[in-house]
């Protein structure tokens, strides 16, 4: 059979046990609920007390209801669903109507009462055991017939909450409607009325629960075998069954053995223990039942994962693209940091302080002041132990003219280390944030030596020339990811990313 013809046998298959799942229904409602007045849930119920109460026929009100409740299945649960709850409306429509004209009456015009007069709640337990099955049957096969079910299916699609505990909030509204209703007698008989529909909601619900659990069960088998290749061939090629090879080792034998491990539906131990016994009859099986299996093949985790999209908005004080990239990627999705072109600014602010914390606090309240926006400024410094901390807060003009030419930077630095064994240094960043007018200041250090010359294409400023401590490649050989790992820079940013998320 190919792939297109088993699509369609299990569409014709779903509609074969739609059908026949209505039909139960249909006679468990005419011939067991109807005939002694009994009031259930869904729209079927709610149609029925309409129609005890005022002659008005069952399977019009449900057809009403149901035409616009189709509306929102059309949304919610797709045109596929959509279809199949069309044909099972129509289905029961006229199923409801056939029975009631086939099925001999009482005087008062409803269905004959086959199990006898005073045989209520018999007749509730039989009928209320038949629409669960039938319901079970509907719902298993992607059907629905309608009404609250519509409502049901929306919900269990999303939560992961049962069809019964949907229906049972939906029925208990129904039912308790009969007490607004003066033609079911005094207050007292309406009660009656009421705890009836309440048995039936309780009963129904539960062997729809339990028919749609029994159905997912799932079993999961360990096999000991020394036939375990075979074996494992056979449940996967015959059974379509994924199979986990783990190794085991016997206490007692002190051999090794290879276990299989398989998670199957209940319905399937049958074939499972037939086929394991064919090929190994003195295989050591122990099979156990799971509360549940989720995954490919079996059920669909149902849960939502709470994302949160909002994003903290703040702006990094800097005109220097590779800082802005890097500080943006140890941030990660977390931040939109936002950058001084992205607010309109073209300011060059001077960095005139002392220390690199002096300039971090001038930049970042320079934009705070003026553009009235959250935001943080680092100033970066390499410090070097034999040239007494220099070039420190002047590393990025420490070759004197315009500009940040890192190149000239680092032959000066070279050039003044050429012939000292001292070469000790370290990277400091100090990061100042202004959030509300209140200014909070981070700090990273990394610590490392200066080599003899440049190595690496990759990083930016004195990168080529810093080796971090505990590596024997540079920040420029090392590449982005690990150096903002590691990083002066990282250390910073990671302190302002902690006390930014706990704000």
């Amino acid at each position: 059979m190919t792939i297109d013809h088993k699509i369609i046998w299990n569409e014709v298959k779903d509609y074969m046990f739609i059908t026949l799942g209505l039909f139960l229904y249909t006679i468990a409602f005419t011939v067991f609920l109807m005939p002694y007045q009994i009031v259930a849930g869904g729209v079927t119920g709610l149609s029925a007390i309409i129609y005890y109460a005022t002659g008005f026929h069952l399977e019009n009100t449900y057809i009403i209801i149901n035409g616009l409740l189709l509306l929102m299945a059309l949304k919610i649960l797709g045109f596929k669903f959509l279809m199949k709850t069309i044909f099972a409306i129509f289905t029961l429509y006229f199923m409801l109507r056939f029975a009631q004209d086939i099925l001999p009456e009482q005087d008062n015009g409803l269905p004959f009462k086959l199990m006898g007069e005073g045989q209520d709640f018999m007749s509730m337990i039989i009928g209320c055991v038949i629409t669960g099955i039938a319901l079970a049957t509907v719902f298993l096969h992607n059907g629905s017939t309608g009404g609250t079910d519509i409502i049901a299916a929306s919900v269990n699609k999303y939560h992961n909450v049962s069809l019964g505990t949907v229906l049972l909030s939906a029925d208990f509204c129904i039912i308790g409607s009969c007490m607004f209703f003066p033609q079911f007698g005094t207050y007292l008989e309406r009660a009656h009325k009421v705890m009836f529909g309440f048995c039936v909601m309780a009963m129904e619900n539960y062997v729809l629960d339990y028919v749609m659990n029994a159905r997912r069960q799932s079993v999961q088998f360990f096999i000991f075998s020394r036939k375990w290749q075979e074996m494992a061939n056979a449940i996967g090629t015959q059974m379509h069954h994924g199979v986990t090879i783990l190794d085991g080792h016997g206490w007692y034998t002190g051999k090794e053995m290879k276990v299989l491990c398989i998670l199957a539906k209940k319905n399937e131990s049958v074939n499972m223990f037939r086929l394991i016994k064919m090929i190994d009859p003195n295989a050591f099986v122990s099979q156990s039942s799971v509360i549940g299996v989720y995954g490919e093949g079996f059920d669909e985790m149902k849960v939502k994962i709470k994302q949160d999209t909002k994003k903290v908005k703040i702006v990094f004080a800097t005109n220097n693209l590779n800082k802005l990239t890097e500080v943006r990627k140890i941030l990660g999705n977390r931040f939109q940091v936002m950058s001084l072109a992205e607010i309109g600014c073209q300011d060059d602010i001077p960095e005139k302080g002392q220390t690199l914390k002096d300039n971090a606090l001038i930049k970042a309240q320079w934009i705070y002041d003026k553009y009235h926006v959250n935001c943080f400024a680092d100033d970066t410094g390499l410090e070097v132990d034999a040239l007494g901390g220099a070039p420190g807060v002047y590393s990025a003009r420490y070759a004197g003219g315009e500009g940040h030419d890192s190149q000239a930077n680092m032959n000066k630095l070279l050039s003044e280390l050429e012939n000292i064994d001292n070469r000790k240094a370290r990277f400091r960043t100090v990061i100042a944030l202004i959030i509300d007018g209140k200014v909070t200041t981070f700090d990273g250090i990394i610590n490392g030596t200066i080599t003899h010359e440049k190595r690496g294409g990759e990083g930016f400023g004195y990168d080529p020339i810093f080796m971090p401590e505990g590596h024997n490649q540079t920040f420029a050989e090392l590449g982005v990811d690990i150096k903002n790992s590691i990083s002066h820079r990282a250390k910073a940013v990671a302190k302002l990313a902690d006390y930014l998320l706990k704000k």
